[in-house]
């Protein structure tokens, strides 16, 4: 018998659930939360229960016991700034989660339910690559206000992941390529992997607008707009009501393809818009590696669409080839790195 991974990873539209035997898949599902449900919880540490039953409900349903397995593994939230690789989930980051995270995610559910699943069993349950991951240089942290230093913020699961695949296809070292990675999902963001490191980056409130986030907006604008609402429907509008749902209400990428191919120019200017400013944000971190650019990677739940990435890949092509690797591999990046810990392969850091 080998050793039986669960390993869970909430998005800002989905929970997805994978159990592992070792290396081997067994079950994958992904829990859709439409946006009229979600639309019911103030904060989104108040989908808490909702997610952890619909997690319960799932494994039922599969005739999966919580005792069957060795380890808990869940995507990492941003916490707080942490190095790649694995975290011990303890009382205190669980306490920093739900009250005093860098950002309020829907990743930051992850640790909470992984720990709060595993604790009445005694088995270990861990983060892997949270989402505040963080090797930026000292140059890329200076924003232009010396109050607000930029954090890194993004799909550091998927995007290591998706690197190192690329360099082996390559038959290349991912530690000597020079790789810009694009994660298109709920929300939406871009790195450059400098040599096996994330030295700078497009986070999601800083480039690109993606199904439910605002991106980048004018300050001035946004300060006046502050004016004219509280501090509660602001961050909606920037994170949850903004992007794709902001101009056509919805969140489906499915759906707004849908009605551009039924003729809908207004659905077809938004996004082609959002594949615009995903071009810009790739051919911003250009400049970074002074251009030497080896491979460019579009990758995360968007990337299954043809209409999306063809219009991304036209305008960046000319830096360097473009590879399209659709879907997000980061319940397998999850599992592989619990295995890798529990197998006494990698030692996990722990959070204080």
């Amino acid at each position: 018998m080998g050793k039986y991974i669960l390993a869970i990873n909430p998005g800002s539209i989905s929970t997805k659930v994978a159990v592992y035997e070792d290396k081997n898949i067994v079950f994958e599902k992904n829990i859709e939360h439409p946006s009229e449900e979600l639309s019911k919880f103030e904060k989104i540490t108040d989908q808490y229960e909702m997610r952890y039953k619909e997690i319960e409900k799932v494994l039922s349903e599969n005739k999966f016991q919580l005792n069957t397995f060795s380890v808990i593994v869940a995507r990492g939230g941003p916490v707080a700034v942490l190095e790649p690789g694995a975290y011990r989930i303890n009382e205190a980051m669980v306490k920093k989660l739900m009250n005093n995270p860098l950002v309020d995610h829907a990743s930051n559910l992850g640790g909470v339910i992984a720990f709060n699943l595993a604790k009445p069993l005694g088995i270990p349950a861990f983060i892997y690559d949270a989402v505040s991951t963080d090797q930026m240089t000292d140059i890329a942290r200076i924003s232009g206000l010396r109050e607000i230093a930029r954090k890194s913020l993004i799909h550091a699961l998927n995007m290591r992941s998706v690197g190192m695949r690329c360099a082996e296809k390559m038959k290349r070292n991912y530690n000597d390529l020079n790789f810009i990675i694009a994660h298109l999902g709920g929300g939406i963001t871009i790195a450059v992997h400098e040599k096996g490191r994330m030295t700078d980056l497009v986070s999601d409130d800083e480039g690109p607008f993606s199904p439910e986030r605002a991106g980048r907006v004018a300050g001035k604008d946004l300060i006046n707009m502050c004016y004219l609402y509280d501090e509660d429907i602001m961050k909606k509008k920037l994170r949850g009501q903004g992007g794709l749902v902001s101009y056509l209400g919805t969140t489906s990428t499915v759906e707004v393809e849908e009605r551009i191919k039924s003729g809908d120019e207004y659905a077809k200017l938004i996004y082609e818009a959002m594949a615009y400013q995903v071009s810009k944000g790739i051919c911003e971190l250009t400049a970074v590696v002074k251009g030497k650019v080896d491979l460019i990677i579009i990758t995360g739940g968007i990337a299954y669409s043809e209409l999306m990435t063809s219009w991304i890949k036209e305008r960046v092509e000319w830096v360097a080839p473009v590879e399209i690797v659709p879907g997000a591999k980061e319940l397998e990046a999850l599992a592989y790195g619990a295995l890798r810990v529990i197998n006494g392969k990698e030692k996990a850091r722990e959070f204080k």
